[in-house]
């Protein structure tokens, strides 16, 4: 099965909207964002691994 390693159009945008969201953002601001996005990322690894088990 290929892995599909780049972005949709749509993806590139929604990134290009999040990029202007960002700048606006004070350092603690971004960090807290920062630190959100990567337990997101965890969660997301956990449920895909959960999901791997199951198949």
């Amino acid at each position: 099965m290929e892995i599909p390693m780049e972005l949709s159009i749509e993806q590139k945008f929604n990134l290009k909207l999040y990029e202007e969201q960002i700048k606006a953002l004070s350092p603690e601001e971004s960090q807290k964002f920062l630190l959100e996005v990567l337990r997101q990322l965890m969660v997301k690894d956990n449920m895909l691994k959960h999901l791997l088990k199951q198949s």
